[in-house]
Order: C-alpha cells, then structure tokens, then sequence
C-alpha cells in the first residue's frame, strides 16, 4: 500500500529535490500541499495535480494522509512538526530539526507520544566516503583523534543564486553555518568520536546580508580534541573538504580531488606514502530510511540521536558568536 504524503511548504531549496524522490520512490506518493506561501503553494500543487490546503489542519486532518514531508522555514518547525505528530502523521524533515534544544525535545516529546516515525535530512551520513572514514576510524589507524576539520562552501550568496528569504535571520534562524554549515558540524561530531563539551564560533557578512555568510565554529572536547568546521556562501572554487589527524596517522578526503588519502604509522607501509582508499557506495537515503522504518514499525534513532546533537552544537555556535566567547553545551536549556 503506498504512503500518502502531504508537504508542508515549499520554501527550502531542496523542497522539490524531496518531492522528486518521493514520487520516485515506488512506496511513495505526494497527496497534498499547504504552504505558508499560498501562491507558491498552489502553483506547485497544480502541478503535481494535487489538493492545495490554505489550512494545515485541514490538511492534517484527511485521514488518508499518512506522513508529511517538512520543507518549512527553519522558524515555523516546531509549530507544524508538532500538529503533524498530533494528527498522526510520520514526518521526514529537512535539516535542522529546530534552532533549539528545547524545541527540539518538544518535537521529539510528540513524536513518542503519538508514535509516528521521525527522520531528519542529514545526508552526508548515508554518503560512501564518510562510511568509508568510520570504517578507517575503526580499525585504529590513526591512533588517538586529535583533530578533525570539515569545510564546505559554495557562492551562493555572491552569484546571487539562493533564494532571498535565505537571508533572513528570522525565517532561517542563522545563515551559512545553520544551512550549509550543518553537513560539515555533524559529520566533524562524528569523526571526533567524542562528546563535544564547548563551542566557539565567528561569522563573517561578507555580501552585508543580515545573516552570517562566512562562517567558523571550534568544538572542544575534555580530551584536547579539536573539531573545526568551516561554511560560506562566498567561494566559488572551495572544495568539500575532509581532515581527520589523529596520532598516529592522517586522513584526507578532497584536497580538492574526491579521493580518500590515508597515511598511518600502523599501516603496512609504517606510514611512507599516502595510501589512495576505495570509497564506499552509499547506502540507502534518509528519505528511503524513512519509508523503511514506516514499514517496519522501527525507530530512526540513530537518526534523530545524531539531529538533536546537530542543534546542540548550532544552538551553542550562534550564542557563541553573539557573545564572542566559548559557551558550554551544558549551558544549554533542554
């Protein structure tokens, strides 16, 4: 029986990149749209040949709707992942879940309560080389992790190709670092292998936006680990960029090539070359995790484990840069 979804907005540049993969996806099938934006909203629902709904309710309240697909502004998240779990409905969402631990938990509070399944877009988990990194990871070769660095940037904001309302601190609640800035802070939270107990963060307005668009933030560890992570909507030719030290070998991946190079003392070699990795192939998608976890009545935990985190380092890095100083996760109101 195929899942009936209804989107909510279409105001994420990657709205209709979800679009696409439900209607791709043989389980799957887009039933209705509400958007805050009813022009937009009916625009896309016509053609899709569907229902446009001025009221999210109403549209919640169709009982052959069985799951929504959340493409929302970053501010609005709360509010309508919150009537969606009320009403019943399974609800995948783009990155990030909430601009807060406290909304985040709230969400997650309704999500158990009513039992429907969640899964957040962080796509770079599902990607070969990072799969291919934890494999890495897990054999020791770099010895103990001291730094980690993860970059990725684009010229959005300098050949003027993102939308306007991506510059909205109120809609978006932040700029490069809370977009784009997400793959490079949950990927660099991973390969640390560690809790992050601090974060400082800087922001650049190159292009004079009200938002950052250049963007750092430094995680810190209890061990001495160190995690930079590094967004902009100001480069044109910056590669994605991954760096994993530990202390007993280095890995690299993008620089700028999309090889994976690993270079450790407890390789065969002892560390006389850079060794060129095979890349994994990726495995299934979020959305398709998602579908998958509808069907077999199972909990997406790793998955929201990893997004609720990600808030919890994003949360800490816009104090941070507000503040101008290091703030600790523990500061965080849950």
């Amino acid at each position: 029986m195929s899942i009936r979804i209804g989107k909510i907005s279409f105001w994420h540049v990657h709205a209709w990149d979800y679009t696409k993969q439900a209607q791709e996806h043989g389980d799957t099938e887009i039933a209705a749209v509400w958007d805050e934006d009813a022009e937009r909203g009916r625009k896309a629902a016509e053609s899709l040949n569907v229902p446009f709904y001025d009221s999210l309710d109403d549209m919640l309240a169709r009982k052959d709707i069985d799951a929504v697909i959340v493409d929302a502004p970053t501010q609005m998240h709360r509010e309508v992942m919150i009537a969606a779990a009320r009403a019943g409905k399974h609800i995948f969402t783009e990155k990030v879940v909430a601009a807060t631990l406290s909304e985040v938990n709230e969400i997650l509070s309704e999500v158990e309560t009513h039992g429907v399944k969640l899964t957040v877009s962080l796509p770079r988990l599902n990607d070969g080389y990072t799969l291919s990194v934890q494999d890495i990871l897990s054999q020791g070769l770099l010895g103990e992790i001291t730094y980690v660095r993860v970059r990725l940037s684009h010229n959005g904001a300098t050949a003027n190709w993102l939308p306007e309302h991506f510059y909205s601190l109120e809609q978006c609640q932040g700029g490069a670092l809370i977009d784009l800035g997400c793959h490079p802070m949950y990927l660099t939270r991973l390969f640390l292998g560690q809790e992050v107990t601090g974060v400082s963060a800087s922001f650049g307005y190159v292009t004079g936006k009200e938002v950052e668009d250049n963007a750092v933030a430094t995680l810190y560890t209890d061990s001495g680990a160190i995690g930079v992570v590094e967004a902009g909507f100001v480069n044109s030719y910056s590669p994605f960029t991954i760096e994993v030290h530990g202390t007993e070998g280095t890995l690299l991946y993008g620089t700028p090539e999309a090889k994976l190079l690993v270079r450790s003392n407890k390789a065969a070699d002892q560390g006389a070359a850079w060794n060129d990795t095979p890349v994994r192939a990726n495995r299934d998608s979020a959305f398709e995790q998602w579908v998958a976890h509808i069907q077999s009545n199972t909990l997406a935990s790793d998955n929201i484990q990893a997004a609720t985190e990600l808030t919890r380092l994003m949360e800490a890095a816009n104090l941070s840069a507000k503040a101008g100083r290091v703030v600790r996760l523990a500061e965080l109101k849950s």
